[in-house]
């Protein structure tokens, strides 16, 4: 017990005395989300839902921001957390688990599950299955393999997964990928592709969100957020791009929104840094 309190005191104390940049800290996140990898709000719920990624276990966290207690933890046993890597809204009353993660990109099991009645209590888990339609080798070669996916969101019944690029030489191209939001097995449709830019470290989609009121889509990376707006259809690079740095580098896997003014930002803990909840508004840009 006492060197948990004083692991506690350490973070606390680094996390003052840090610069976060742009981000404005909220808290230090408990230790079992120390593996953060996706954070989502829904409508009939004040609580910010959280995942963690692959070698944990299958469980979805209801966490209150005010106050900074855990007050849901469901127990998804029907559901393998193989790596789960992003969560995803219909801007209403369900939530989506992206269970996608593809380090080496040898995958075959990639699904996406939709969890119904969260706020009812009894939650309804469905579960859709997908392969992309360019990818022949498992895995590929190195220059082409960029068949990891981190982000993804939901838009008028469909999902679009964007690319964790893990080529090598890196170009910074993340894919968009649409798959139909229905149960069952589907092809994912290769839509689009837009290049980010070329530091790997720096340029590798994480998360992604949208404000389902606005249309506005977030994607992040360790150090910066790209807003797509102003497009037509799901020509989503089409539009209007505004790329923000975030003058704060961290593994930041999660992004959210917390309102049409205000963006919730997550990152995995590493040693004594990192583990924090974060804001980011966007009514100064």
């Amino acid at each position: 017990m006492k060197n948990i309190l004083l692991l506690f005191l350490l973070i606390t104390i680094t996390a003052s005395c840090q610069d976060f940049g742009k981000l404005k800290i909220i808290e230090s996140l408990p230790t079992s989300m120390d593996e953060i990898s996706g954070i989502e709000k829904l409508e009939s719920s004040s609580l910010l839902w959280m995942v963690v990624d692959k070698g944990n276990s299958s469980h979805l966290f209801g966490y209150d921001v005010s106050k900074k207690t855990m007050e849901r933890t469901l127990d998804l046993e029907s559901i393998k957390n193989n790596d789960w890597e992003d969560l995803a809204t219909d801007g209403k009353n369900t939530l989506y688990i992206g269970d996608f993660g593809n380090n080496n990109n040898k995958r075959k099991n990639l699904a996406i599950y939709t969890i119904a009645n969260l706020a009812e209590g009894e939650t309804a888990i469905g579960t859709t299955t997908f392969h992309y339609e360019d990818q022949t080798e498992f895995p590929p070669k190195k220059k082409n393999r960029n068949f990891d996916a981190e982000a993804f969101i939901y838009l008028e019944n469909y999902f679009y997964v964007f690319t964790r690029n893990r080529s090598h030489p890196f170009d910074g191209t993340t894919k968009l990928y649409k798959v139909p939001a229905k149960l069952g097995d589907f092809e994912a449709k290769l839509i689009g592709n837009y290049k980010t830019c070329d530091d790997r470290s720096d340029c590798q989609i994480t998360s992604a969100t949208i404000n389902h009121t606005t249309g506005t889509i977030a994607l992040l990376s360790y150090n910066k957020i790209w807003l797509l707006s102003d497009y037509k259809g799901d020509a989503f690079f089409d539009g209007t791009i505004q790329k923000i740095k975030l003058e704060h580098k961290s593994q930041k896997e999660s992004i959210t929104y917390k309102d049409s003014n205000t963006l919730y930002i997550a990152d995995e803990r590493n040693g004594i840094e990192g583990g924090n909840l974060y804001e980011f508004p966007l009514t100064h840009l």
